[in-house]
C-alpha cells in the first residue's frame, strides 16, 4: 500500500498563520465581534430607537472603531467586521480598516453566509458560504483582514445534538479552517452550543466534549494547522431555563475540564463568546476559567458581541453628543474583560446597560 502523500504549508505561510493567532491572543487582550449582519445589527438599533440605515451603522461602528488609541489598544487585540463595514470610511474619509491598524488591532472578517436546515434532522443545522470562500479569503486579505470567523449552531435537547449534525458541522469547519489558511488567513473555529433548553451543567458538559473533539478530528483530516487557528466555543453553563444555576466556579470547572480532554496544546488561544450572558456574567466567567487550577496551556480570552456592546449601544443611544459616553462605556467593558483573561478580575463594574440578560432564543446573527 503506497503512503498517502501529505502536502504540507510552508513554513512561512505557517509563520505568518501562527503569528497573527499568538498575536490575537497575547497580554490579556481579546476580541470585539463587531460581525452582526444588517438585520441583527437592526434589532440592537430598534432596542435604542434608532432607524437601521447605512449611516446610522457607519455612525455606530465608528463610534467603536474611533475610540482613544492608546487606551483601547492595551485591552483589544482584533475586531470581527461584517462585510458592509470593512468597506466604510469615518467622517474625515479614513477607512475603518486603517482606524482599526493605528490602534494595533487586526482586523478580521465574518465569512459564512448564515445557518441552513440539515435535511434529515430534528430542526437541525448546518452553515453555508464555503462555495466562493477561497475567492473571497483572496480579497479580504488585499483588504487588510488578516483571520476570518465562521459559526456552526448545535442544540441540545433531548435527542440532539445528532450524530449526523455534530459530523457535519465538523467538517464544514474544517473545510472553512483548510481554505482560510490557503488564503493565509487565521480561521477562527466557531463550533457554537446554544445555551437554549433546560439541561443541566453536566448535558452541556458531555456535549462540548463530544463536539469539540469530533471538530478537532475533522481539523485533523483537512490538514489544518492547528498552530495558526484559534477556538471561539461556548462556556459550558446549564441551559437558560434550567432550574439548577452554577456558580462561575463550577461554569469554570466544567468548561476546563472539557478543553483539556478535546483542545491540543498546539492551538494558541481559545475566545470565549459570550452566549447570551449580562456583560457582567461574561466577564465574571471568564475571570473563573483562567483562576481556575488546572494545566491550561491556551491563551483563554474573549471574543464578545452583546456583552462588549450593550452598554455601549444604551449609553450612545443614536446621537452625536453621546459618542463620548458610548466609548467610556466600552473602555470600561473591554478593561474588565482584559483582567478576567489574566484572572485578576475584581468584579462589580457595571455599565448603562445594568447586569440586564442579554439571552436572545435561538441566536443567530
Amino acid at each position: 500500500m503506497v503512503a498517502e502523500k501529505y502536502s504540507h504549508a510552508d513554513p512561512e505561510l505557517k509563520q505568518e498563520l501562527s503569528t497573527i493567532a499568538r498575536q490575537i491572543v497575547g497580554s490579556g487582550r481579546g476580541i470585539l465581534a463587531a460581525d452582526e449582519s444588517t438585520a441583527t445589527i437592526g434589532k440592537r438599533l430598534q432596542d435604542i430607537n434608532v432607524e437601521n440605515n447605512e449611516d446610522n451603522r457607519r455612525a455606530y461602528r465608528q463610534l467603536l472603531f474611533t475610540t482613544a488609541k492608546d487606551v483601547i489598544s492595551q485591552h483589544i487585540s482584533g475586531v470581527i467586521l461584517f462585510h458592509e463595514t470593512l468597506y466604510q470610511k469615518a467622517d474625515d474619509g479614513t477607512p475603518f480598516v486603517e482606524l482599526l491598524k493605528e490602534r494595533n488591532i487586526i482586523p478580521g472578517i465574518k465569512v459564512d453566509k448564515g445557518v441552513v436546515p440539515l435535511f434529515g434532522t430534528d430542526n437541525e443545522c448546518t452553515t453555508q458560504g464555503l462555495d466562493d470562500l477561497q475567492a473571497r479569503c483572496i480579497q479580504y486579505k488585499k483588504d487588510g483582514c488578516h483571520f476570518a470567523k465562521w459559526r456552526c449552531v448545535l442544540k441540545i435537547t433531548k435527542d440532539t445534538p445528532s450524530k449526523l449534525a455534530i459530523l457535519e458541522n465538523a467538517n464544514v469547519l474544517a473545510r472553512y479552517a483548510s481554505i482560510c489558511q490557503s488564503a493565509r488567513i487565521v480561521p477562527i473555529v466557531e463550533p457554537e452550543i446554544l445555551p437554549d433548553g433546560d439541561h443541566d451543567l453536566a448535558r452541556c458538559q458531555k456535549v462540548t466534549e463530544e463536539v469539540l473533539a469530533a471538530v478537532y478530528k475533522a481539523l485533523s483530516d483537512h490538514h489544518v494547522y492547528l498552530e495558526g487557528t484559534l477556538l471561539k466555543p461556548n462556556m459550558v453553563t446549564p441551559g437558560q431555563s434550567c432550574p439548577t444555576r452554577s456558580t462561575p466556579q463550577e461554569i469554570a470547572a466544567a468548561t476546563v475540564t472539557a478543553l483539556m480532554r478535546t483542545v491540543p496544546p498546539a492551538v494558541p488561544g481559545i475566545t470565549f463568546l459570550s452566549g447570551g450572558q449580562s456583560e457582567e456574567e461574561a466577564s465574571v466567567n471568564l475571570d473563573a476559567i483562567n483562576k481556575f487550577p488546572a494545566k491550561k496551556p491556551w491563551a483563554l480570552t474573549f471574543s464578545y458581541g452583546r456583552a462588549l456592546q450593550a452598554s455601549v449601544l444604551r449609553a450612545w443611544g443614536g446621537k452625536a453628543d453621546q459618542v463620548a459616553a458610548g466609548q467610556e462605556e466600552l473602555i470600561k467593558r473591554a478593561k474588565a474583560n482584559s483582567e478576567s483573561a489574566l484572572g485578576k478580575y475584581a468584579g462589580g463594574v457595571s455599565g448603562a446597560a445594568g447586569d440586564a440578560a442579554l439571552f436572545v432564543a435561538n441566536h443567530a446573527y
